[in-house]
């Protein structure tokens, strides 16, 4: 990503709204020139999300007031579905979120058929996985009963929005009010399919649900490789991504499910990070020598014990490798480690931290190091 790169800008600019007003200028619904400058009149100030309810609004004063009419005109105004032959990272144009803002705003009373059929359309060309989420809060049951036929139609698109839209804890989405109980039987039609944009959707699904109810989801997956539906690469990787939470956190259900093993004995010497004194912005080189009596698969981890402002510690989980060790045989795992001091998601603070080696989820040895606000 360049330096001065706006998310807002490249999303949402003239010539993406000029794309939406020409689309529906072609189906003849309204003129493209008006809207576009009406939109661009009140775009600059505002950030991503404002931008997205501001074209919305202006959609309201350029359709038909008449929610059923603006409906059938969005339908005409829609460009080709997303190409139907991928199967992954095909998202659509951000150019089409409005689309879902104004269903929201204007059919969510007393339009649930037409807004679900509605949002149907939009999510093949760009996904409604947030908007969905107002119609499940507002109909709840009606909702989740046309997710059953959505969840196996033919486009992939409308099958994720189903695991998307019902996710517990999708980032940037409203909350709903659903329990596994409600989206199991959901995904247990979806966890075979053939593309990997619906599988991953799920695998993000069930590794919200670890957060609150880890041993229902490690039965899921279980049901799962028993059923056999879906091949067992895609089983696995599927396991892997929904339980990356609970590997990191050290669960052992986790980790038994993965084939490593929680208890194995392992032997780690000169857990060392070099150099032990470090300025915030320095690189560091963690290592550590492991030996197992008996060959074993190891996820191998380092856990650094963070210094925070009130001066206690809170753990971060980092990968280091995932192998397979021989009998006997040591082997001498490595990474180098940058205290990056301006980052904006986590704050570094002075004082002495500690690093620790995690094998399976459980600390094999650790060694502690200091750091400083400056060289």
């Amino acid at each position: 990503m360049t330096a001065g790169y706006s998310m807002k800008d490249d999303l949402f600019n003239r010539d993406t709204v000029s794309r939406l007003g020409k689309e529906f200028e072609a189906a003849g619904v309204f003129k493209a020139g008006p809207f576009v400058e009406q939109v661009m009149a009140g775009l600059a100030p505002l950030e991503l999300k404002a931008r997205i309810s501001w074209i919305a609004t202006v959609l309201s004063d350029h359709l038909p007031p008449d929610f059923p009419a603006a409906a059938k005109a969005i339908h005409a105004g829609l460009p080709d579905p997303l190409d139907p032959s991928k199967t992954d990272d095909d998202f659509g144009h951000f150019i089409h979120a409005p689309l879902g803002f104004y269903v929201e705003n204007h059919g969510l009373e007393g339009h649930l058929e037409t807004s679900l059929d509605l949002l149907e359309a939009i999510t093949k060309r760009f996904s409604m996985e947030f908007s969905i989420r107002a119609f499940l809060n507002t109909y709840q049951d009606a909702v989740l009963e046309r997710m059953q036929d959505w969840a196996v139609d033919p486009n992939y698109h409308v099958r994720r929005l189903v695991s998307e839209g019902t996710r517990p804890r999708l980032p940037w989405g409203q909350n709903v009010g659903l329990t596994p109980d409600n989206t199991l039987p959901l995904l247990d039609k979806l966890h075979a399919d053939p593309t990997r944009y619906v599988t991953r959707s799920v695998a993000n699904h069930l590794n919200d649900i670890t957060k609150k109810a880890p041993d229902v989801v490690l039965d899921r997956l279980a049901s799962w490789d028993q059923l056999n539906q879906q091949n067992a690469k895609e089983r696995h990787w599927m396991a892997r991504h929904t339980l990356r939470g609970l590997i990191k956190a050290g669960h052992p259900g986790a980790m038994g499910h993965l084939g490593y093993h929680p208890d194995v004995t392992v032997d780690a010497q000169d857990v060392q990070i070099t150099p032990d004194a470090l300025a915030m912005g320095d690189a560091a080189e963690v290592s550590v020598t492991l030996t197992t009596p008996k060959d074993a698969p190891l996820i191998v981890d380092y856990v650094i014990d963070f210094v925070k402002a009130n001066g206690k510690t809170a753990p971060k989980t980092f990968k280091l490798k995932v192998l397979d060790t021989k009998a006997g045989k040591p082997v001498t795992l490595k990474k180098r480690h940058v205290f990056k001091g301006n980052a904006t998601t986590f704050q570094l603070y002075p004082g002495q931290h500690h690093l620790h080696i995690q094998v399976n989820g459980k600390i094999v040895g650790g060694c502690a190091f200091t750091l400083s606000l400056l060289p």
